[in-house]
């Protein structure tokens, strides 16, 4: 019977046809090969903007995880959520209803073929229409980052270009005479 490979050993195996992200070289492929979550920068920039707390924005985090494609929103167990975050099934559900109640999810209960109730569907259209909201400002933000950016690695750029050549006019006529 053959032996399963390690993270590792897979990651090893895997040729080398390409440069490696920025996240790989920072992780490594052992780790980077379990996968990764797209978690937008304005969601971790913006939490406050946004009024989470970190236990709503780690489940915010936790679903996206399970979002592989935006044609099928997520809907992990509860149970599997619970065995990822730290909190009790009260706290877990205290904080989607206030998830949903601030318009970031919507909930859809699953029932099984013999009529149970299954895991719920989080829709996060809401979390999606939030942030697309707050694009813009985190666009102006870049916008005076990058200028102050500008600024500080030229700050006299100007006035160095003008004496570097008057210095060169001044060099060009002392050798001229």
């Amino acid at each position: 019977m053959p032996q399963k490979k390690t993270s590792q050993q897979k990651a090893e195996a895997t040729p080398a046809k390409r440069q490696k992200s920025s996240t790989e070289r920072i992780f490594g492929p052992a780790v980077m090969s379990h996968g990764f979550t797209g978690v937008p920068n304005i969601l971790v920039r913006g939490q406050k903007r946004l009024g989470l707390n970190t236990a709503q924005f780690n489940i915010l985090v936790q679903l996206l995880s399970y979002w592989m494609d935006p044609a099928k929103p997520p809907f992990p167990s509860k149970r599997k959520l619970l065995e990822r975050l730290d909190m009790s099934e009260t706290t877990l559900q205290k904080h989607i209803r206030d998830l949903e109640a601030q318009g970031f999810l919507r909930r859809q209960q699953q029932t099984t073929a013999a009529g149970d109730f299954g895991s719920n569907i989080y829709h996060l259209d809401g979390l999606v229409r939030k942030l697309k909201k707050l694009a813009p400002d985190f666009d102006d933000e870049r916008a005076e980052r990058e200028a102050a950016r500008q600024k500080t690695e030229r700050p006299n750029a100007r006035a160095n270009a003008r004496a570097a050549a008057a210095k060169q006019r001044a060099t060009t006529a002392k050798t001229e005479s």
